[in-house]
């Protein structure tokens, strides 16, 4: 049995995980979704003083306590800028971590915060000016629904899941999106997997095409312990497409998926 870390993105909480975990649990393993200070019903905690650093402890708070049954293993899930609390916090406890998914997101990279990574300096621009006149100053306010880019994709969501991320959702501190990310290295020993959505417009045959550039950045995509998987859904798969979503999670756990560079078929 496989005990799943499930880390949400940004103005999320546990609650986007509920199917989820529901269907990894149908599966056999256990789901341990975790609501980050400040976000989700730990909102009361929220304030200014809120960075990326509380949220790496939140992430290692939970490695720590959990213990995977007999040989299983601990699988550690981040979902969009969830991934540099997981990065963070696995590269602190990569021995006790078997694999790391990467759920419709980035690969960040040590110094990087959230700002250099996804943002060019015109979205840098204007969410600051956001924080700063609808914010106090400190929180990223949760996007209005004309805002699709900054939520992304949308795709798969019916509409009573659409009215649940409205309803749930939480401003977020911002100073979790300018801390930069702290890796000694670690965490890129540890088995990968990433679940693309292709409703965020990035699949595996892109991910083949880039490999095949030659481009030196784009040579790990290509390691023996790295697989992905595609999802025919938005970036919020886990209210999307829970069932398919956990069976992609426990496949991963278990080794499998696509490995670029191999022959397709």
């Amino acid at each position: 049995m496989a005990v799943f870390v499930l880390v949400p993105g940004a103005w999320l909480g546990a609650w986007v995980w509920r199917d989820v975990a529901g269907a990894l649990a149908a599966l056999g393993h256990r789901a341990v979704p975790l609501t980050l200070t400040g976000l989700g019903d730990r909102r009361r905690l929220a304030g200014p003083q809120v960075g990326l650093g509380t949220h790496v402890e939140d992430v290692v708070a939970a490695l720590d306590h959990e213990e995977p049954d007999g040989d299983g293993q601990l699988v550690v899930v981040g979902h969009s800028y969830g991934i540099f609390p997981v990065l963070g916090a696995v590269d602190r406890r990569a021995e006790r971590v078997g694999r790391v998914v990467f759920l419709d997101t980035g690969v960040p990279q040590d110094g990087e915060s959230l700002e250099d990574a996804f943002m060019d300096a015109g979205r840098r621009a204007a969410v600051r000016q956001r924080v700063r006149e609808r914010g106090d100053g400190w929180r990223w306010p949760v996007p209005a629904d004309d805002e699709v880019a900054y939520w992304g994709s949308r795709a798969g969501l019916d509409g009573g899941a659409a009215a649940r991320l409205r309803r749930l959702a939480v401003d977020q501190p911002y100073a979790t999106m300018t801390e930069p990310l702290r890796l000694t290295g670690a965490v890129w020993q540890v088995p990968t997997s990433g679940v693309l959505c292709a409703g965020s417009g990035v699949g595996i045959d892109v991910l083949r095409a880039l490999y095949a550039s030659g481009d030196p950045r784009y040579a790990g995509l290509a390691g023996p312990r790295v697989s992905f998987f595609e999802l025919p859904t938005g970036h919020y798969p886990m209210l999307s497409a829970p069932s398919a979503l956990a069976a992609a999670l426990v496949e991963a756990a278990e080794g499998g998926g696509t490995r670029i560079g191999a022959t397709a078929g």
